[in-house]
């Protein structure tokens, strides 16, 4: 049975970005994925894109990967914050914070193909793809793990097998962590959009009595639109002609962007915060949407992703062994308090904007109106991309991993 030190299993953007940083160590760790990365099926590579924070740039830099995203980047110069139907907002500028981008959005399929071409060759990195876990057997020293693929059942072992395999992970179960899980009955509705005003880097988020709206520019001029909307409705806009579909986005949006002319295809995603109740386990540790899977309103989930493969990364390239409780114990202390702040602001937001009573709308106007009065409080909010709280990952602070 062959041994490695790491197995991780998903290979979706967290999964790859923590082989990719293990990549450079001394640790030999596999890399199991059930899709191919340039399978249309593979469903972390579609055509969503991502708004990478300042702290996900300077890690995707320190992997070697920032120079393929880059060209396909649209950089983040202004965020503008409303509660339609009510006089509240906030513009955050970048240049007045002394930096040249919020953050920056990317095409998924374009982040994970850089992953993925850097993988390709890497020393001490193994690939099963397509292979999926069929069982996880804890042992004293190791995890004995049985994949299944086209050619059959394979095993192996690993002192550590890191779940990074998504909000349904199977390796979650497997190991026996719950996890809690909050509808927020809301669907996502994404679609690309252009309209006839150029964006010039500004990315909107406009809270709305049909649920919230985000436009996230992109780097050919259009937006991408998240818009978070109760399962009827938004069937029953994915069943609108794309002129309607417009229309409707328009109505409820406005006209800050312009008028909306064009739309691509639509796809829909169910909305809940999903929450394992641990962060390990013996020989076990989740990353990323196996750990916390959150709503999209504040763009923070990926992000807070990446930063626990970052810092898994480094604690590990220090390990003798990667599964000892003593690791393991350190990378859920050094991510607690990052996980819970992220969680509490981003469930915070959705509950804070989803109440439609008239003393609460009136609350949170002000709120933004003094908001966008603080200087301080707009360069908090500036600098979330490098944490809530606890330690930084030194490849988020642009530092080598060790």
């Amino acid at each position: 049975m062959e041994l490695f030190d790491v197995a991780v299993v998903g290979g979706g953007l967290v999964g790859a970005s923590l082989a990719r940083a293990l990549a450079g160590t001394s640790l030999a760790t596999v890399l199991i994925e059930s899709v191919a990365p340039g399978s249309q099926a593979q469903p972390s590579f579609d055509e969503r894109t991502t708004a990478l924070g300042n702290a996900s740039r300077r890690i995707f830099q320190g992997l070697g990967v920032w120079e393929a995203i880059e060209p396909r980047a649209a950089a983040i110069r202004a965020i503008h914050i409303s509660d339609a139907g009510r006089f509240g907002f906030a513009r955050l500028e970048a240049r007045d914070h002394g930096i040249e981008a919020f953050g920056y959005v990317a095409p998924n399929r374009v982040i994970g193909a850089a992953l993925w071409e850097r993988l390709a060759g890497a020393p001490r990195i193994a690939v099963r793809v397509p292979a999926r876990l069929d069982a996880a057997v804890i042992e004293q020293d190791r995890v004995a793990l049985t994949l299944r693929s086209g050619t059959g059942l394979e095993t192996l072992a690993a002192r550590l097998v890191v779940a990074a395999d998504g909000a349904d992970s199977s390796v979650r179960r497997a190991v026996g962590i719950e996890a809690r899980t909050r509808d927020y009955g809301q669907v996502a509705l994404v679609a690309n959009v252009v309209a006839d005003r150029p964006h010039e880097g500004t990315a909107f988020e406009r809270f709305t009595p049909a649920g919230p709206i985000a436009l996230l520019p992109s780097r050919d001029g259009s937006y991408t639109a998240v818009w978070a909307r109760a399962p009827s409705q938004a069937e029953e806009a994915l069943a609108l002609g794309a002129r309607a579909f417009l229309e409707q986005l328009q109505m409820h949006f406005g006209w800050r962007a312009g008028r909306f002319e064009r739309c691509g295809a639509r796809a829909a995603y169910p909305l809940r915060l999903t929450q394992a109740r641990a962060a390990v386990h013996s020989r076990a540790v989740l990353i990323g949407n196996a750990a916390q899977a959150l709503h999209p309103v504040a763009g923070q989930g990926f992000n807070l992703g990446l930063r626990d493969a970052a810092q898994l990364a480094e604690i590990l390239a220090q390990a003798s062994d990667a599964g000892a409780p003593e690791v393991l114990a350190r990378f859920a202390a050094q991510r607690a308090i990052d996980r819970r702040g992220v969680v509490g602001f981003t469930d915070g937001l959705v509950r804070l904007f989803g109440d439609s009573r008239p003393p609460v709308r009136i609350a949170r106007n002000v709120a933004l109106l003094i908001f966008d009065l603080l200087p301080p409080a707009k360069s908090a909010l500036a600098r979330v991309s490098t944490g809530f709280g606890g330690r930084i990952p030194r490849l988020a602070r642009g530092l080598p991993l060790t």
